[in-house]
């Protein structure tokens, strides 16, 4: 799997181009790609990147990647990161490593995005892996009531589980905020349901990534398929 990963990652380099300035994603088929294009990096190719983790900002350093922030550049050519999950209309949830709201923000201001993956992570529907929902402590429990009313809108239901690391401490990401991980099942329609819950309050974002990947990379035993959206 690791493997079919690292050929995902690969293909993507194809979108490249010399002065490119590049988002780079997390995970661990995003951090393949980090390292390849810093093979790509070292060989004299001149790009600079601006990681949506600090996970990822240690890999790009390691591989000597030139960093910057969007706070520095206004847009960026391309963004290469991986998924959850990935629909036939390139809809993609993300977030299972906890870094969603800085790869949301990173993919928006990109001029494309690229989607890499094992074909695992190919599904009909969202929903098999559950909804990473980044939100703010305070008001935990209302903010779940509104979850909660949301899912009903959008006909879905689920157990709703505050994430923790390894420590069995409550998961903290980068932002110093929380990610509760619904448990859908199926998404029958997913822009409605990132609509319903983008005006929640406590809220920060979630993992729904609707129209923002232009290109899925998937590959499998027998090669890789590359996906355009319409």
């Amino acid at each position: 799997m690791d493997q079919l990963k690292r050929q995902a990652a690969a293909r993507a380099l194809e979108w490249v181009r010399d002065g490119m300035r590049v988002g780079l994603g997390t995970g661990s088929t995003a951090k393949h790609f980090v390292e390849l294009l810093g093979e790509r990096v070292a060989g004299g190719l001149s790009i600079v990147g601006v990681p949506t983790s600090e996970v990822t900002r240690a890999d790009a350093e390691r591989c000597g990647i030139r960093l910057t922030t969007l706070d520095e550049i206004d847009r960026l050519d391309l963004t290469v990161d991986g998924a959850d999950e990935i629909d036939p209309a390139l809809n993609v949830t993300k977030g299972g490593g906890g870094a969603l709201l800085r790869e949301k923000i990173v993919a928006a201001a990109s001029e494309r995005m690229v989607v890499i993956a094992d074909e695992t992570k190919w599904v009909e529907k969202l929903g098999r892996f559950p909804l990473p929902i980044e939100v703010i402590p305070f008001g935990l429990a209302a903010t779940r009531r509104a979850l909660a009313e949301a899912f009903k809108q959008a006909d879905v239901t689920g157990k709703m589980v505050l994430r923790t690391d390894r420590n069995g401490h409550v998961f903290v990401t980068d932002g110093g905020h929380w990610i509760i991980d619904a448990h859908l099942g199926s998404i029958a329609d997913a822009p409605r349901l990132a609509a319903l819950l983008n005006p929640i309050p406590g809220v920060v974002e979630h993992g729904l990534f609707i129209g923002l990947a232009r290109t899925a990379v998937l590959a499998g035993p027998k090669g890789i398929r590359v996906i355009e959206r319409p």
